[in-house]
């Protein structure tokens, strides 16, 4: 068995970039190493969505970590997913756990989480982070601790 036999966007050269939601493009392969407990991290730079209210769009970093289970994210198709929120108008927090939501229902990773950090609009930025850990493992208690740490040290938002 080839090991990408089944990924349709990884190598693609005719590449569709959906300008609406679109959670069917994400795609998966086997975790290879599913003895081993690992993060793996996506980081998303130039996500962008737009406002429910006005239109106006948003522009965040997006932080994607997770220990997978038996299935990971096929990288182009997350990149794809993640794009795919451009013309969709969501409130930030429900950016970040629309993302988390489809993942799991893709993966059902053992941990997850999903920070957004975007830039200000009318002088005040919102940074949502959301999480989730697999019910009865130890994962659940990590998410749990994760949630109630979360950003005890913010950082400087005056670079942005």
């Amino acid at each position: 068995m080839r090991e990408n036999e089944g990924l349709t966007k990884l190598g693609n050269k005719d590449t569709e970039y959906n300008f609406d939601y679109a959670p069917e493009v994400l795609e998966t392969f086997e975790n290879k190493h599913k003895e081993n407990d690992y993060f793996v991290k996506f980081n998303c730079p130039e996500f962008t969505s737009l406002c429910p209210i006005t239109g106006q769009p948003d522009f965040a970093s997006i932080t994607i970590s997770y220990v997978p289970s038996e299935k990971m994210v096929e990288s182009k198709s997350l990149k794809l997913y993640l794009f795919s929120f451009r013309n969709r108008g969501d409130f930030h927090e429900d950016c970040v756990n629309i993302i988390m939501k489809d993942l799991i229902k893709l993966m059902d990773p053992k941990y997850i989480e999903v920070w957004g950090k975007f830039l200000p609009r009318g002088g005040i930025s919102i940074d949502p982070y959301c999480n989730y850990g697999k019910p009865g493992t130890k994962w659940e208690a990590v998410a749990s601790d994760r949630l109630t740490h979360h950003d005890m040290y913010p950082e400087r938002v005056d670079n942005r």
